[in-house]
């Protein structure tokens, strides 16, 4: 797949032939946003893409800071608000929950309000939860508030790629790369600065965590803009990209697709539940490990920042690279091989080897970008990666929902780490066999045909 700047944004829908300011489309893939009568011209079309890649940049800055800021204190918010350990393992497998639960809808909210309108009512809904969350008062109002915040993240995880897949099909590897490192960065700054930002703000975790909606309300007027542009909010497919594009007499139509039939399908939905179970450990998890074994709650943090920032540089080169490769089962390889090494180290040396444990599960959490590219390389249709995305991140997830619970309940009833690092490191080797399968150079639709 071709990752040059040869298109930019394809076209969006415009109003209905016959309504003022309607204008036929163009076809040419070397345009960027087709304009109507009365827009300002191709100024209007550069301005919009600059402003979907702002749009999706701020998006992804949000995506994770509503779990990791409270996984650097969780050992806060179990105190101040009484939670057991099972009751903490809970929350922490709340997040995937969510995006099992409102990533199925996705597909339906975007085809009714458009991708873009979904992205940026999850904007809102992730700026509302996070401020109301701390305040919310007992245990039964944080977790409603954070699941408000997570329904937001859940509807644009799923969208993300359908939205890079659509306006983008000649550069996906690039522009999922960009969102990805966005998305790690995010992730990684919370991680680094709630508790020494908490302690600057007068030491409660309650601003502590409640200031993080200051930068999700940053991401809400790049969407707006786009929604009232009719460009985000109901955009016509693209042309496939060349390197995607299948004879017309072997493309099954999306509509068709079975996709709980196909190999590949499974693969990713299995792949992405699996990473994301180690993601969500790492980031419920992973800073109360450190702390457990006699590192500061400031270095913790520190530590989970590194595990998260390693995501930043790797977002963008795996996902370039992934696209150039015709089987990607050996970058999947690669990264479970690094995460095993980790978890061999936090199990027999945890304070010792902090900081090299922290990047080698750093460079193992890069799975998520990868499965990114690869829904997005496993369609060739943007219609046919709206179904994947959702079907292998919701059913993905929903695989997920055990892994964290698990965690807290064997954290609480050892009272050490050893067992849950044994398990997380267990979740690595079906993970490594499932990217196996879904990295294989093939597509839905061939399954499909293959099948008729």
């Amino acid at each position: 797949m071709s990752d040059e700047p040869q298109t930019q944004i394809q076209q969006i829908q415009l109003p209905p032939p016959g309504s003022p300011g309607s204008q036929a489309p163009t076809k040419s893939p070397s345009r960027t946003l087709s304009a109507s009568a009365d827009s300002p011209g191709p100024g209007a079309g550069v301005w919009l893409t600059r402003l979907l890649v702002v749009g999706l940049v701020l998006a992804a800055l949000n995506l994770r800071p509503a779990i990791t800021s409270l996984g650097a204190l969780l050992e806060e918010v179990r105190d101040g608000l009484h939670m057991s350990g099972s009751v903490a393992g809970v929350l922490t497998s709340v997040p995937p929950f969510c995006f099992a639960l409102f990533g199925f809808a996705a597909p339906r909210l975007a085809r009714r309000f458009g991708p873009g309108a979904v992205v940026c009512a999850g904007m809102v809904a992730i700026t509302a939860g996070l401020l109301i969350r701390p305040f919310a008062g007992g245990t039964v109002g944080f977790l409603a508030a954070s699941a408000v915040a997570l329904m937001g993240i859940a509807v644009s995880n799923v969208l993300m790629p359908v939205i890079v897949k659509r306006y983008f099909p000649d550069r996906v590897g690039t522009m999922t790369g960009l969102y990805s490192m966005a998305l790690a960065l995010g992730t990684a700054l919370a991680a680094a600065v709630t508790v020494p930002m908490t302690e600057a703000l007068g030491g409660s975790w309650r601003t502590g965590l409640g200031v993080w909606a200051v930068l999700a309300a940053l991401a809400v007027p790049p969407w707006l803009g786009l929604v009232r542009e009719r460009g985000a909010a109901a955009p016509a497919s693209p042309p496939a990209s060349p390197a995607l594009r299948a004879p017309a007499s072997a493309a099954a139509p999306a509509s068709g697709l079975r996709l709980v039939r196909s190999r590949t399908a499974w693969g990713l939905a299995c792949f992405f539940g699996l990473q994301a179970t180690g993601a969500y450990i790492t980031m419920g998890w992973m800073p109360q490990i450190f702390r457990d074994a006699g590192i500061s709650a400031g270095t913790a943090g520190l530590l989970l920042a590194v595990t998260m920032v390693m995501g930043v540089p790797l977002a963008f080169v795996i996902p370039r690279t992934a696209a150039r490769m015709k089987n990607q089962g050996p970058i999947v390889v690669a990264l479970g091989l690094c995460g095993l090494s980790a978890y061999a180290g936090l199990y027999f040396a945890p304070a010792e080897g902090a900081w090299v444990w922290a990047v080698l599960l750093g460079i193992s959490n890069c799975s998520f970008p990868l499965a990114l590219t690869m829904i997005g390389m496993r369609s060739r249709t943007g219609a046919g990666v709206v179904r994947l995305s959702a079907f292998a991140q919701s059913t993905g997830y929903l695989i997920s929902i055990p892994g964290p619970l698990l965690v807290g309940v064997l954290y609480q009833h050892t009272g050490g780490s050893e067992l849950p690092i044994a398990l997380m490191a267990t979740f690595l080797l079906p993970q490594m066999v499932a990217g196996v399968v879904a990295g294989r150079d093939r597509t839905i639709e061939d399954e499909a045909r293959m099948r008729d």
